[in-house]
């Protein structure tokens, strides 16, 4: 039998480099990232996080109609649209009192219409966005297909059986590509010369080569289950304060389309998704140890009362330390926002009701850590005081701290597997991994919302909405766990219109710049430490960076601080 697992799995090189290294930009369609990292004999010693973009949505929706706050939020980002749009939608709904009104049917279509996109995000996100900082696409050239073949149906990793054909059909068009001098849709230089930070034999690169381009079409399906229930996708359309509009998909046969779309997508991940994962994960042990951060949270998600937070099926709650032995109750009121590392107006960190947008850029020049240094347009989120990871690793982790039975039962397989303790989880390599849990434990869930939609329909209770009336004024928040984390959405309103309007978005809680009291944020504490073999090709830093979900890079500018030399090259 075939076995995934390397004899010893290598550790991962570390070159002798000292110096700073700059990453810019690392793209994402909400805007774009700089990464700047010094190094120091080969490792990571100071990292800094910059978002380059200010879009200032909260400032375009003052004075706005509540129920418009949906339509613009959702502009905030090309991926993860309809996250935002159930975000604002929740947080009207909270401010004038009809979340708990809501009903059960369409409680059901919003949670099908959210995990669609789990799927489609998480799917896309590790084939597309991140299979390639472990895959080497052109070592794939000299593997045998037929060992690949023998790999994929022999391993006992789940896989469904492959033909020598298929994977010969893929070297093929590979051999094209490199052929005509070009890596077309995985064009790469990472991968035109040897990386010492890739670890996977030829076959193993083959085969997940070959997912990848499956992925490339298989990504449409989840796609298309969103603009059944959304009435288009990106950006959904059904959504309303009180339910969801979405009457056409009441139709027997368009649950039954929407029903068939849904499994093949889980078939995709039972077969192919999760045993990659485990095929892959065992060649990187060592970055078990590699990107970790202290302190995690989730507001949970997929109710079966919207206005009660404890019917949630994912948990919410909060880790601190690590600690997985105890995971405390989750509670917006501990939020704030720090400003003295963002381009903004000075000020104490404040609870986002009372939040303020003053941007106030500066200058990115000669960026150090000096104290006064401002250097992102991100705010800095905390949660009671503390720099806090949020997103698929922070939901698995406090899934599995409260005995989430799926969870729980898919949290020790893989730990099982790679002979590998909870500690691990800490870490890029848990991180990737628990997207991958993340997808199968709310896909699994699926089946129950549809099932529980049909039979509604069957009886004739099919109500999707409930009747409101907009107050003159109110406070309300939306929480959304989103594919890459908690978001919430703030609302003051005043004269039935928004007053105040505040977003704190996952990437920001993720991506964001230092604390005001100097604490670094999750990606640059991630990033302490991270080895770097070569500095012209930094894979380690994007490894952590892309664990994130920060979408993907189209440049990287790579700048010897002592040559002053430019190293410009494109990345998948």
């Amino acid at each position: 039998m075939a076995s995934c697992k390397p004899k010893a799995a290598p550790v991962t090189p570390v070159g002798d480099y000292s110096g700073k290294v700059v990453i810019d930009p690392i793209n994402r369609i909400e805007g774009h990232l700089r990464i700047e990292v010094e190094v120091e004999n080969g490792r990571v010693k100071n990292a800094w996080s910059s978002s380059q973009l200010f879009r200032g949505l909260e400032l375009i929706l003052q004075g706005r109609d509540p129920r418009d706050a949906k339509h613009f939020t959702q502009r905030s980002c090309g991926v993860c649209t309809h996250t935002h749009a159930l975000a604002s939608t929740r947080c009207v709904e909270n401010a004038i009192g009809v979340d708990k009104k809501i009903p059960e049917t369409g409680v059901m279509l919003r949670n099908m219409l959210l995990g669609a996109q789990f799927m489609h995000d998480h799917i896309v996100h590790f084939y597309h966005l991140h299979a390639l900082d472990w895959v080497d696409v052109v070592s794939a050239l000299s593997a045998d297909p037929k060992k690949s073949a023998d790999l994929a149906n022999g391993a006992g990793l789940g896989h469904r059986k492959h033909t020598v054909k298929e994977l010969e059909e893929t070297q093929a068009r590979l051999k094209k590509f490199v052929g005509s001098g070009q890596l077309g849709i995985f064009s790469n230089a990472y991968f035109l010369e040897p990386h010492p930070a890739y670890k996977l034999p030829p076959e193993l690169n083959l085969l997940a080569t070959h997912h990848y381009l499956q992925a490339l079409k298989l990504q449409l399906l989840p796609a298309r289950m969103m603009a059944m229930i959304g009435g288009k996708n990106p950006h959904t359309q059904s959504l309303y304060e009180g339910g969801i509009t979405c009457y056409d998909i009441l139709k027997k046969e368009n649950l039954k389309k929407f029903k068939a779309l849904y499994q093949e997508t889980m078939t995709f991940v039972n077969d192919t998704y999760w045993p990659d994962i485990k095929a892959v994960a065992p060649y990187y042990l060592d970055w078990g140890a590699i990107g970790r951060t202290t302190h995690f949270m989730s507001c949970g998600e997929f109710p079966t009362n919207e206005g009660d937070p404890s019917t949630r099926f994912m948990p919410s709650g909060v880790i601190y330390n690590r600690d997985i032995s105890k995971v405390e109750e989750f509670d917006g009121k501990y939020i704030e926002e720090g400003v003295k590392y963002g381009w903004y107006e000075d000020g104490d960190p404040k609870h986002p009701w009372k939040g303020e947008t003053k941007p106030m850029y500066t200058d990115m020049d000669h960026m150090t850590s000096e104290d006064t240094r401002k250097y992102s347009w991100m705010k800095a989120p905390e949660y009671d005081g503390k720099s806090t990871e949020v997103g698929p690793l922070a939901q698995v982790l406090v899934a599995y701290g409260k005995n989430h039975e799926p969870t729980v039962k898919l949290v020790n397989q893989l730990l099982s597997h790679l002979g590998v303790g909870p500690e691990a989880l800490f870490s890029t390599l848990g991180r990737t991994a628990a997207r991958c849990i993340e997808t199968k434990v709310v896909g699994d869930e699926m089946l129950k919302w549809i099932t529980t939609v049909e039979k509604n329909v069957a009886s004739g209770k099919a109500e999707i909405i409930a009747p409101f009336e907009m107050p003159d004024k109110a406070y309300g928040v939306g929480f959304v766990n989103a594919p890459r984390g908690t978001l919430s959405h703030w609302i003051e309103i005043e004269g039935g219109k928004i007053k105040n309007f505040q977003l704190v978005v996952p990437s920001t809680w993720n991506l964001g710049p230092r604390r005001d009291d100097g604490t670094l944020g999750p990606t640059e504490e991630a990033l302490i430490g991270t080895p770097v073999a070569d500095p012209k090709r930094p894979v380690e830093i994007l490894r952590t960076v892309h664990s994130y979900d920060p979408c993907i890079a189209c440049g990287v500018h790579v700048i010897d601080p002592k040559s002053n030399e430019v190293y410009k090259f494109k990345v998948c």
